[in-house]
């Protein structure tokens, strides 16, 4: 690695002010900070993507095609050709033979380089041309008796425009001569597990003898990788665990559990399920501490999450404080404003509504009846946490759908819960289950609730994989339905044309479909529409004025209409596997004999061939999740790809499983003793971004 030509700040101090205005005139500190290197540590952790051998140098005649080698010769001829793309033609010739060089994009700088009679060393792939072999567009150094090989392979780093690799180099040798980093474990703990020293481990991936096998690191097999997973896992969990911490230092009131909440249970036309009555009493009993909960509950779609919620909210209404029940959507906070009056009469609490589709007097005159605590449930979207709604008594928040918020809105809701010295309980739900280890990665500083059992009577709903070009028996079944009296959804993806995407829109086939079925009404629903028309078209759905409803995904989640028995998913490949599961859960909640079909345009890719086949095979959401993990990773199941941060760099949750455990392990130990080695271990991976890695 190279020498360091200057010292900079090191990671974890502030620099001065004019440290940071002079990062901020360099263009290439922009640059770099645009891959996330900022500090030592994030210079340091920047490992490769792979590696060249440039440690020895090949015999021209022993090159062969499909080789990637180094050769070293003399220029014995250049030549440069063509009128519009001129491409540069060079012969290099060595004790055994020859071997051009080609280049179509060049500068006067390599013409210099590749004079003849100039020694040179190329590296690239070989291949097979028309008067031999070649290489297009090798590396190319000066060589000579005084320019030694390296000893060690050559990193490749991932990197931006206007950042080479050999300033990538440069930067991150600099920075490894400075960072100093303690190692978590005891060296026989470490050993025990198979892994190295950190800093040795770092240093070996940037700069590998020869030796080191190349697949085991470019494939993170390489103990070197397992040590450094190790650490980013480890990293992670103390984070979340401090936050958890930090959280049960906080104080809050503790909620008791009171007659309304029985009120309820005796008020519903069902009676819940025992993993709806197991998790309620962890709810109840959380709520009853004096530490805020912050819990999550999951369960698959149907499972009845939202009894559970009402419970939770006449728990803190009877003891005196208010509730914030926060959906991601209008139409999701309706349906749950809907069916909460339906079971909560004003006896047991003042249930009042909020949504940006409502007039300002009517939305000015809520938020003055809950700043005077005459209002006990505020259900609505993300606006109930705007600094426009005081709480004068918040006890509860609940919000569904968690991870569907952006990364800031859920860091306003953080600050809005808690002040100096209380802070508001916290529930979150969400229909998408998470698989075990994603819930140990990024749960770690919350508890966790499952409803796994669904509603008795729940009949299971029938998948049906069928090809565009039958789109007419498909209509024809549509008839048959409408005639036995029920209800149809039919969802597309888009909203209106796209010359792009050959898909069948909504607002077309709205058009079609009421052509079609001219003697039964046919409503469309979609994101562009006005809050309160979306409003409308939904409630006379719901009501059975409306037979069939086009719509796009705004009906995911939370639509609950009994007696809507088929779906049709238009184009059902461009859809994920999550919303593939949460439309299909739309259906199938009334007694009727329930079918989703999955309308499809071949030819499919192999992912979404495989997407389909996940759902058609399996009904049961934990699975499916699982599965989704495999096929994209965490940051969409979380939510959390819109904070542009990475949420791990190089673990994998589901190759590392064993490695998540140990370091969930490990953190708990250390910061049940008090570790000093915790701290550098977070700042190293985090420093900066705790927040954003805990929203």
């Amino acid at each position: 690695m190279a020498k360091p030509k200057a010292k900079p700040a090191r990671a974890g101090v502030p620099a001065t002010q004019a440290q940071h205005i002079a990062a901020s005139r360099d263009p290439v500190a922009t640059r770099m900070a645009k891959l996330g290197l900022r500090t030592d540590d994030d210079y340091a952790l920047h490992l490769p993507l792979r590696y060249v051998d440039l440690t020895q140098v090949v015999p021209i005649a022993s090159a062969r095609h499909g080789d990637e080698v180094q050769i070293e010769g003399v220029v014995k001829r250049q030549e440069i050709s063509g009128r519009g793309r001129r491409v540069l033609s060079v012969e290099l010739e060595d004790a055994s033979g020859r071997l051009s060089l080609r280049l179509f994009h060049f500068y006067p700088s390599q013409l210099k380089q590749l004079e003849v009679g100039r020694r040179v060393r190329a590296y690239g792939a070989v291949k097979s041309g028309l008067f031999g072999i070649e290489m297009v567009h090798p590396t190319v150094k000066a060589a000579g008796p005084a320019v030694g090989l390296p000893q060690r392979l050559t990193p490749i780093y991932p990197s931006t425009a206007g950042v080479s690799q050999t300033a990538l180099r440069v930067a991150v040798g600099e920075a490894l001569e400075r960072v100093r980093w303690p190692d978590p474990l005891p060296a026989d703990q470490r050993e025990a597990l198979g892994l190295m020293p950190m800093r040795e481990a770092v240093e070996l991936l940037h700069a590998p003898l020869p030796r080191e096998p190349r697949a085991a690191l470019e494939e993170r097999t390489h103990p070197a990788w397992r040590t450094v997973i190790f650490d980013e896992l480890l990293a992670q969990q103390l984070s979340l665990r401090e936050s958890r911490l930090r959280r049960s230092a906080l104080r809050a009131d503790p909620l008791t559990i009171g007659s309304r909440a029985a009120a309820l249970l005796d008020r519903l036309p069902f009676k819940l399920t025992g993993a709806q009555q197991r998790v309620w009493r962890e709810i109840a009993a959380d709520l009853g501490r004096a530490e805020p909960m912050n819990r999550l509950l999951q369960g698959d779609v149907g499972s009845g999450k939202t009894v559970i919620a009402a419970l939770a909210a006449l728990q803190a209404v009877g003891s005196g404080y208010q509730v914030a029940l926060m959906a991601p959507t209008e139409i999701l906070a309706e349906q749950h404003h809907r069916k909460l009056i339906q079971w909560i009469d004003p006896s047991m609490a003042r249930v009042a509504w909020l949504a940006g589709s409502m007039k300002e007097p009517d939305k000015r005159a809520v938020r003055q009846a809950v700043a005077e605590g005459q209002v006990d449930l505020l259900i609505g979207t993300h606006a109930l946490i705007q600094d426009s709604v005081v709480f004068p008594s918040l006890g509860l928040a609940i919000v569904d759908e968690q991870h569907r918020f952006g990364v800031a809105q859920r860091l306003a809701l953080r600050g809005a819960l808690q002040n100096s010295d209380r802070s508001a309980h916290q529930l979150m739900m969400s229909a998408t289950p998470i698989p075990r280890t994603l819930a140990m990665s990024y749960y770690a500083d919350l508890d966790v609730s499952v409803i796994d059992e669904l509603p008795p009577g729940r009949k299971p709903v029938v998948t049906k994989l069928i090809n565009a070009s039958r789109r007419d028996q498909v209509v024809d079944a549509i008839r048959a339905a409408l005639a036995e009296g029920r209800q149809i959804y039919w969802v597309c993806p888009l909203i209106e044309e796209s010359e792009a995407l050959d898909l069948q829109n909504a607002i077309d086939a709205h058009a079609q479909l009421a052509a079609e079925l001219p003697d039964w009404p046919v409503g469309l629903v979609h994101g562009r529409l006005a809050p309160a028309e979306k409003a409308a078209v939904m409630s006379a759905f719901s009501d059975g004025e409306l037979r069939v409803l086009v719509a796009t995904t705004v009906i995911e989640v939370g639509v609950d209409v009994p007696n809507a028995s088929l779906m049709i998913i238009e184009h059902a490949e461009r859809f994920g596997l999550a919303q593939l599961h949460q439309l299909r859960g739309r259906v199938g909640r009334g007694t009727a004999d329930s079918v989703c079909v999955l309308l499809f345009k071949p030819p499919l890719s192999d992912t979404a061939r495989e997407r389909l086949r996940i759902i058609f095979e399996s009904a049961d959401g934990f699975e499916i999740a699982r599965r989704d993990l495999l096929l994209r990773g965490p940051g969409e199941l979380l939510g959390a790809r819109q904070s542009g941060l990475p949420l791990l760099r190089y673990a994998d949750l589901e190759r590392d499983a064993e490695l998540v455990e140990t370091a969930r392990g490990w953190a708990e130990r250390m910061l049940r003793d008090g570790s000093p080695l915790a701290r550098p271990v977070i700042d190293r991976w985090l420093a900066g971004r705790q927040a954003f890695a805990q929203a």
